[in-house]
């Protein structure tokens, strides 16, 4: 057996990175390294093309204070609310520093715990006697840990400070889930839907559409829905809401909730998968690469 079957330098690169062991790099390194790690070929920040590309040049040159608000779960309903109105807003139940901070005695028998500062500190808890806390904990203090900037370089995300929201836990009464409503803006003009489903039971499936709910034909790290899920009742609210908070960016993804008919803000993603997630067929990684132009923020489309 070779020895190189033995031993992919590139995983192991990956491997590193994510634990923290490449932190000395300067982002420009790190990024580099990294996208050559994923997709075997060199990052071209001169002129770049493809969708994953572009998102890496927008990390480098693209930075504004504004930013790590928008990306703060809880500083950025604050913001929203100030653009779009707090009536899209999910209830927050409390704000804490520190897991021990927290009495559940005084929540409700469901809520979702959340870290501000990543993506992946999540507790969902639809029955709080069977709330494993103590699981729960060693989560949530895991994520409270990790500074979430230094796995991809995405630069917002650097100062954010690590704390633990909880908020009210949603649930269209219809479906008994609570699916997702990603809207992919470019240059502040809203052009894409994401639609999630399963995630709570771990069983993600996901579909894309344009704005005329045509369905786009490519996966993206997960697989398609069996039967292509209706069209939201508030889809054109959700495109018209995403350009008012997409407002001078180059790209930005907008996610909002729909529970029983009415919309709720969720986050705001600059680089969905930090811009190394494998988009299939390629050829969709430079179509929507085509959509970002890095000449022009969006200005123009949202005066």
């Amino acid at each position: 057996m070779k020895i190189k079957s033995l031993f992919n330098y590139k995983k192991v690169i990956l491997a590193l990175g994510d634990r923290g062991f490449l932190n000395f790099l300067n982002d420009k390194a790190y990024i580099k390294t990294r996208y050559y790690c994923k997709f075997g070929k060199k990052l071209n920040l001169d002129n770049p093309k493809s969708y994953n590309e572009k998102l890496q040049w927008i990390k480098l040159y693209d930075r504004k204070d504004i930013y790590t608000k928008m990306v703060d779960k809880y500083e950025a309903k604050k913001y929203v609310a100030s653009v779009i109105g707090e009536e899209y807003i999910i209830p927050t139940l409390g704000v804490y520093d520190k897991f021990d901070d927290i009495d559940f005695t005084k929540l409700p028998n469901q809520f979702v715990i959340k870290c501000t500062h990543d993506s992946g500190g999540l507790v969902i808890c639809k029955d709080k006697s069977k709330l494993d806390i103590d699981s729960a904990k060693k989560k949530i203090n895991k994520s409270l840990k990790e500074n979430y900037y230094y796995r991809g370089r995405e630069w917002p995300y650097k100062n954010v400070k690590p704390r633990i929201i909880i908020e009210k836990y949603m649930e269209d009464t219809k479906d008994k889930e609570l699916k997702d409503y990603k809207i992919f803006t470019f240059n502040g003009k809203a052009k894409i839907l994401f639609i999630s489903s399963g995630r709570q039971e771990g069983k993600t499936v996901v579909d894309y559409f344009d704005r005329d709910y045509n369905f786009l034909d490519f996966t993206w790290g997960y697989p398609n829905f069996e039967k292509i899920p209706p069209k939201p009742k508030n889809f054109d609210l959700m495109f018209e809401l995403a350009e008012k908070l997409a407002k001078n960016t180059y790209e930005l993804r907008v996610d909002f909730y729909e529970v029983d008919g009415k919309i709720y803000f969720g986050e705001l993603t600059f680089f969905d998968g930090g811009g190394f997630d494998r988009i299939v067929p390629e050829e969709w990684n430079y179509k929507l690469g085509s959509m970002i132009d890095l000449n022009n923020k969006g200005e123009k489309n949202n005066e």
